[in-house]
């Protein structure tokens, strides 16, 4: 599929659910990432996301915190590796494409991703706070 194709079909939410696993997430952030700010990619692909599973009749799969932070962490890593394309930068960074195990459980607790609060709000990492203590 193309990059086209695929933002065409999650922006309009013809895309089958099928067709949009989490290496499908995370090239959508790098796609929005690599047009525009952090905070535009993040406020586009929310509300995309948030759309695309209503229109699924899965509001209930939306978490903010796991969606911010893949957003975040594929900025990171556009940062620290330039990429021209998709394949490179999907061939470098494998770990951000792997639902499970995920990268997340790097940073935070499995009781804390799964909270109501992280469905709703973004979260910074249970490290950040265990590091402050």
């Amino acid at each position: 599929m193309t990059d086209h194709e695929l933002l065409r079909g999650f922006e309009d939410c013809s895309l089958s659910e099928n067709d949009f696993h989490h290496p499908q997430h995370v090239r959508v952030a790098w796609l929005y990432l690599g047009r525009s700010s952090l905070l535009d990619a993040l406020r586009r692909f929310t509300a995309n996301l948030r759309r695309f599973a209503a229109s699924k009749g899965r509001p209930d799969r939306y978490y903010e915190t796991i969606t911010w932070a893949y957003v975040i962490l594929t900025h990171q890593r556009m940062q620290q590796q330039p990429s021209g394309d998709w394949e490179d930068f999907a061939s470098r960074n494998a770990d951000l494409l792997t639902w499970r195990p995920s990268l997340l459980d790097h940073y935070y607790r499995p009781e804390t991703l799964s909270s109501p609060l992280a469905r709703s709000v973004f979260l910074l990492p249970d490290n950040v706070y265990e590091a402050l203590r």
